[in-house]
């Protein structure tokens, strides 16, 4: 071999391994940066965010108990939907559902009869749970999406809520009320619902009822847009989280500028992708780009400062729809949802994510750790470097996940990202918890 030739071969080879480094240095290049202020505090997380509707069409099955009480659910919503205003609830179904939030304990709340309804069931409900029987049930709503009765208008909610409303509050004033709940609101024009007269349901209702309600709460369920074509792609789940974002806020902004009080809650208190009850589509309620999407909402509702947040449903079975965290006899990716949730902090920090659609939420908890939720809804991995202070790889204590090949679970060593450079890689419609220990 001559000179040349070898001269040649030694800059082809070191041509191939610069190559293979810089290929290497680029597969682990940083998409962007997740940021929190240790030192911010945006206050108390409310108990009550992680809630779920629950009703006879939900019951669990007794087998299914187990997974129930470690569901991380703190809020029940009954009877949830529809049935409520089409059966009066008997003293037994109550008692049923005291039973349910016992074994699960969790907070209750109850929803009288608005639609053919009166005052005097409606006190007399309240009579017995909290004073014959002493469940001390708190919260209360009149009625369920208003805005979908037959030929039913804002005067009449105005008119009847109120009737009922005081009458509840007779047999026992300590009670917080919760409404108007119409089926669908974001605060545009464009999704709102009206009345047959045209005029939009929650300020037209706080007109009237600012003085009485104490938690003012909608209903949310973007999809479908089109029955005529109900399917939903990840990608339109992706588009639609920016509007979580807005939620609260414009609801907040429009109650108080029209009470001019500062004392009201906020809550969402049916919400879930889909009305509709089709199943194993691309991203149906079932679906885990479904999960991603509702761990992302939820941390966008928890952060701007929703009192409650009620995801429908606690269970269904298959032929009922994919509502539900729970099926008949198995999990919906939901579910890992609150396996991740029932693990963050209570104390609100400011975090923020540069990266499109990936999101961060982060809070501490009282064992004087830092929670950390991250999510990514995009189709491709995303490589993330942690700023978090003077806090180091040293203070990790522990990684969960929820993706196509985990349910929450805990990452082991081998499964463990290095740390070392505080990058850490989000698979492909995923959501991750961090757990650090604070110094």
């Amino acid at each position: 071999m001559g000179l040349g030739l070898q001269v040649s071969t030694f800059k082809l080879q070191s041509l191939l391994l610069l190559l293979i480094i810089i290929c290497g240095s680029l597969s682990h290049a940083q998409d962007g940066t997740i940021t929190v202020d240790l030192d911010s505090n945006l206050g108390t997380i409310s108990p009550y965010v992680y809630g779920a509707n629950y009703g006879p069409l939900s019951a669990v099955p007794v087998d299914m108990f187990p997974e129930l009480q470690a569901s991380g659910v703190t809020f029940l919503r009954f009877p949830g939907g529809r049935w409520g205003d089409i059966n009066n609830l008997q003293p037994f179904h109550i008692d049923m559902y005291m039973a349910v939030v016992d074994l699960l304990g969790a907070t209750p709340s109850i929803h009288v009869r608005l639609e053919n309804g009166t005052p005097e069931a409606a006190a007399e409900l309240v009579r017995y749970t909290n004073l014959e029987q002493d469940y001390n049930v708190q919260h209360w709503y009149i009625g369920n999406e208003p805005s979908l009765f037959d030929d039913y208008t804002v005067e009449d909610l105005n008119t009847q809520w109120r009737a009922i409303a005081l009458a509840m509050l007779e047999v026992d004033p300590n009670i917080i009320l919760i409404g108007p709940e119409p089926h669908q609101w974001n605060g545009t024009l464009e999704v709102d619902p009206r009345d047959p007269n045209g005029k939009e349901w929650v300020s037209e209702f706080l007109k009237v009822n600012g003085d009485l309600v104490d938690i003012v709460a909608v209903h949310r369920y973007p999809f479908p847009e089109n029955m005529s074509n109900p399917n939903t792609s990840v990608a339109d789940l992706r588009q639609n989280t920016l509007e979580w974002d807005n939620i609260i806020p414009n609801l907040r902004t429009l109650a108080e500028d029209i009470t001019g009080r500062d004392d009201l809650l906020f809550a969402v208190t049916e919400a879930n992708s889909h009305w509709s009850s089709n199943i194993g589509g691309e991203a149906t309620n079932d679906s885990l780009p479904n999960a991603i999407w509702w761990a992302d909402a939820l941390g966008k509702l928890i952060t701007d400062g929703a009192h409650i947040v009620g995801f429908f449903d606690l269970q269904s079975s298959d032929s009922r729809g994919g509502w539900g965290m729970m099926a008949t006899y198995h999990l919906r990716p939901s579910y890992y949802v609150y396996q991740l949730y029932q693990q963050f902090g209570e104390t609100l920090l400011t975090a923020s994510s540069d990266i499109a659609f990936v999101s961060a939420y982060a809070a501490v908890r009282s064992d004087n750790t830092l929670t950390l939720i991250l999510t990514n809804i995009n189709d491709d991995a995303k490589t993330v470097t942690l700023n978090l202070g003077e806090l180091s790889a040293d203070q990790l204590k522990s990684i969960h996940r929820l993706d196509a090949e985990h349910n929450a679970d805990l990452l082991d060593n081998a499964d463990m990202p290095n740390l070392m450079d505080m990058q850490v890689e989000l698979p492909s419609l995923s959501a991750t918890l961090l757990t650090f220990t604070l110094p």
